[in-house]
């Protein structure tokens, strides 16, 4: 068996046609087991979830916030970013409680979404309402689409 296993020699025996299958599955378990070992950033965090959209005015992102006060977020507009950053408080469990599950995470946040085009950041408004944070921003006059008329 260790001659086998070290000179790759193979068995005689009857292969299922998943054995291959379940081997991969093993060994991308390993890689990224490994690859989370060295690296804790590839955790979900606590980045709120984020929509992008548009009309021929302005940009629209809402994002998802609940529990996160207007005055604790930092919103900067450039020319075609918007970052988003700001921190998750939750309140502690008692001592002693035990949990059966733990999803939502306390901590630092901060996202940097690219804007499909430029923007004016003199014309920006955010309101936050039941946890959702709605950023307008208004596009630049050379962003914005033209109406050609044709002649005949």
């Amino acid at each position: 068996m260790i001659y086998r296993r070290f000179f790759n020699v193979p068995e005689w025996r009857f292969r299922s046609p998943l054995d291959e299958l379940h081997r991969m599955r093993q060994q991308m378990e390993q890689m990224l087991e490994s690859a989370t070992a060295s690296d804790k950033r590839l955790s979900a965090g606590v980045f709120p979830l984020i929509n992008l959209t548009e009309d021929k005015e302005n940009f629209y992102v809402r994002a998802e916030l609940p529990g996160v006060k207007g005055d604790e977020l930092d919103i900067q507009v450039t020319a075609n970013n918007l970052a988003i950053s700001g921190e998750r408080k939750i309140a502690a469990a008692k001592e002693g409680a035990r949990y059966h599950r733990r999803e939502r995470e306390a901590g630092k946040f901060s996202r940097m979404i690219g804007l499909p085009a430029e923007v004016d950041t003199g014309k920006v408004e955010a309101k936050l309402e039941n946890g959702i944070l709605t950023v307008m921003i208004s596009k630049a006059e050379i962003a914005k689409p033209k109406q050609i008329t044709v002649k005949s």
